[in-house]
This record gives C-alpha cells, structure tokens and sequence, in this order.
C-alpha cells in the first residue's frame, strides 16, 4: 500500500480499488440485473410454448412484456435478450468482488475495459426504452428493472473511473457526477417515464 499521504483513496501502489461501498453496489446491482435477466427469460419462454412463466409480467394492455420479447429489438441477435442480460451481469459482480478481494487494487486497464462494457449496456438499455415506448407501445416490467439497476451502475462507474484517473484525466468531472449522482439518476428516469407518459398513458392504462 503507498505510504503517500497525498494520494487517493482509490489509489494503491500497484493498482487502483473502488471505496467498499461503491463495490457492494455493484454486487448488489449485477445479482439484481442477472436475476431479472433469468426471469425475463423464463416469461419468453412461457411467450414461446404458450405456457405459464415462473412470475408473469401482464399487468395492463400497456405493461406487459409479450411484444417486447417477441419483438425484433428483444432477440437483437436472433436470441433473446435476457440471455444477454444472464450472461453480462456477471460482469459488476466480478469486478465488485474483485475490488473486495484483491488488496493492492486492479490495473486501471482492467477498469477501463469494465467501464465499456457498462457504457455498452447503457446505451442498449435506452435504445430498448426508446423502442418500447415509440415503436412497439409497451413497456415491460421486467425489463424496466434492468433499465433501473442498468442506469445508476454506469453513472457510478463513470463517475469513480474518471474520479481516479482511470482514463488518464477528467478527474473533476468524475467527482462531479458522484456529488451529484441521485439527481443524474432521477433525470435520466424521468426522460423514460414522462416520454412514456406522454406517448402511451401508462397512469391511464394502469388505472383503466
């Protein structure tokens, strides 16, 4: 461990490690996300065979999952998404366990190439949202779920990677966005939920 009185938190003399609490997060979101992920899949199976899944996701004619799941944008690679999800989740697990686990920290390119793939995730949670709410005209549950344990990982992943240098500089934006993080989270909810009103009445179909 440095002895450097002025170095980071994060910083350690062969690597660099998220505080505790930010590494639970992330174990805590990846179990959550690789969860929903399993029942989403067990409910397009159901879709599939006509059968009951675990835990169904029919709400109203609006919240529900069939049209998403069997939808194009729900089998992007020609499967279903959920076995994406199942897959990636493991991800923030790993590197939550491994920010526990490894004492002297992880290589900053370790971070990167998790912060990258969070950002990929991102961007594929909002293209989704974009899709089910001015394409498809349903919102699934479900996947909803995925949508808000996707959206506060990456900001949290991008906030302490730029916080620690882990890109080589931006480390005032990083703080940045940690100080302000559950305002971050709460805009980019409230893009989803009021374009989602907007365009579908969702309070109208819930309390139809």
């Amino acid at each position: 461990m440095s002895t450097d009185l002025n170095a980071r938190p994060d910083e350690t003399a062969s690597g660099l490690r998220p505080p505790r609490a930010l590494a639970i997060w992330w174990i805590v979101a990846g179990l959550a996300g690789w969860t929903v992920s399993f029942l989403l899949y067990l409910e397009y199976i159901g879709q599939l065979t006509g059968g009951d899944a675990l835990i169904s996701c029919d709400i109203s004619p609006i919240v529900t999952c069939g049209p998403n799941l069997l939808s194009p944008g729900g089998n992007l690679l020609g499967f279903s998404n959920s076995l994406i999800g199942i897959v990636l989740f493991l991800g923030p697990v790993y590197a939550g366990v491994s920010a526990l686990a490894v004492r002297g920290g992880m290589r900053a390119w370790y971070w990167r190439v998790y912060a990258l793939f969070v950002l990929g995730g991102f961007l594929f949670v909002h293209v989704l949202a974009y899709r089910s709410v001015f394409e498809y005209g349903s919102l699934c549950p479900w996947c909803m779920v995925v949508w808000l344990v996707t959206i506060p990982l990456l900001w949290t992943v991008a906030g302490w990677t730029l916080r620690a240098g882990v890109w080589g500089g931006g480390r005032r934006a990083g703080a940045a966005i940690l100080s302000w993080l559950p305002l971050i989270v709460v805009v980019d909810y409230l893009i989803i939920a009021v374009a989602a009103q907007v365009r579908l009445d969702v309070i109208g179909s819930l309390l139809g």
